[in-house]
């Protein structure tokens, strides 16, 4: 016996090693084509706030919770693109800047709360986003300025 052993797997079929690279960049293709819905309709307007206020607002929860997204690169390529809409819809869901209930004092307290108790626990923004988004980390007084405002504690 001279060793020939068939290592593939049998004839003319290639190692399963020379297989799996190639079966997952055709999936990682293929994927590309199936559609999200990466949406930004028309705004409202949002909580009257003060420029400082409005400002953290806008840099660290608007991406997530109004129709105001700033869409990156990476929520164009799949498998990414299923996971940012999906956190953009879910986070729109719960709090969207762009549909603040102005005559809806009852709601809109709520709202409110909601933002404190978020922000002063530090879920919100969530570790996750400000990974890929160092600008919307807020500082001790950024957040107690939000806690604040959201509070009361403050004046528009």
């Amino acid at each position: 016996m001279t060793g020939n052993r068939n290592v593939g797997g049998g004839r003319g079929r290639p190692p399963l090693r020379l297989l799996l690279p190639g079966t997952l960049i055709l999936v990682l293709l293929a994927i590309q084509f199936v559609p999200v819905s990466r949406t930004n309709p028309p705004a409202a307007d949002g909580p009257v706030v003060g420029a400082d206020v409005g400002g953290l607002l806008r840099r660290a929860c608007y991406d997530c919770h109004s129709f105001e997204t700033r869409w990156p690169w990476y929520s164009r390529i799949a498998p990414m693109s299923w996971l940012v809409a999906g956190h953009v819809n879910e986070g729109r869901a719960h709090l969207n800047f762009s549909r603040w209930p102005a005559l809806d004092f009852a709601l809109e307290d709520e709202f409110l709360r909601q933002i404190a108790a978020e922000v002063k626990s530090g879920r919100m923004p969530p570790d996750s986003y400000k990974l890929l988004h160092p600008e919307a980390r807020l500082g001790e007084s950024e957040r107690n300025l939000l806690i604040r405002w959201a509070g009361g504690g403050i004046s528009p």
